[in-house]
């Protein structure tokens, strides 16, 4: 089995190389193409305004000055010459749960696979990145190898991609793993404005993440319940239901003309 790894954290995050040596229990040729530098919140981008720069860091090891999905596609279609069997992306230093995963770089990486066709799995962590004690990094090297060959014995079904997410617990205190459905966040973005030394106004972006309601069943109550949380995601986001009977009223004459403007 031939596996590619990225992430959204960077080459040196300590996640990718955990994710290594999860891959490296599973098979002996795995690829690692990986952005040279935090990619955190670009979501499904692509770099498209700037040169693509590669550095080879060892055999079947690389950093690229670009996203995740930037990497994805420059092992596929340049380094490697064929498809991997899998594509494991993470592990993430910080969870993607819920809304978070149409921000997240980590899932993106798993997205542009299964685009491809390759079996993608996401990984992250639920570790606040402001949070003061150690990361469970044990807990997720201990669990990743069974998750995947679990998932890879049940199969992957066109556009779909697993997003799995680990507590940030001991490996003993894992209450178990659940199949669960994305929940919801209650964001609160904010714009901090602050002002350089010369006067000037400039902006940084700020997040907190206030308590969502508990839905049984969801990636958050699974986390906060200390289990693991893998979430099988579509890449057609088309709400069917809605589709058919939208697609009837469209069918129906339009009871009333459309407003126009004032001349």
């Amino acid at each position: 089995m031939r596996i590619l790894i990225t992430n959204d954290d960077g080459i040196d995050a300590p996640g990718l190389a955990v994710l290594e040596r999860v891959a490296r229990t599973i098979s002996d040729d795995v690829w690692v193409v990986a952005p040279e530098t935090d990619q955190s919140g670009l979501s499904h981008s692509l770099t498209l305004g700037n040169p693509l720069r590669l550095r080879e860091l060892g055999p079947q090891r690389f950093a690229l000055r670009g996203t995740p999905s930037d990497c994805v596609i420059m092992a596929t279609r340049r380094l490697i010459g064929e498809k991997p069997d899998l594509l494991l992306s993470g592990i993430n230093h910080g969870q993607n749960t819920a809304d978070d995963v149409t921000y997240s770089g980590t899932v993106a990486g798993a997205i542009e696979g299964t685009l491809i066709g390759i079996p993608s799995v996401a990984f992250s962590l639920a570790h606040e990145v402001d949070r003061p004690g150690e990361v469970a990094w044990a807990t997720a090297e201990h669990y990743a190898p069974i998750a995947i060959r679990r998932l890879v014995d049940f199969g992957f079904p066109p556009g779909i991609l697993y997003n799995i997410n680990f507590p940030d617990l001991a490996a003993d205190q894992i209450k178990g793993i659940e199949v669960t459905h994305q929940g919801r966040l209650i964001h609160s973005l904010f714009i901090d404005e602050r002002v350089d030394p010369r006067g000037n106004k400039y902006f940084w972006l700020g997040y907190r993440r206030r308590q969502s309601e508990r839905v049984p069943g969801t990636d958050i109550v699974a986390l906060d319940s200390g289990v693991i949380s893998i979430t099988p995601l579509r890449l057609d986001l088309t709400d069917y239901e809605l589709a058919t009977r939208l697609r009837a009223h469209f069918a129906r004459p339009a009871t009333a003309a459309p407003a126009t403007a004032a001349e």
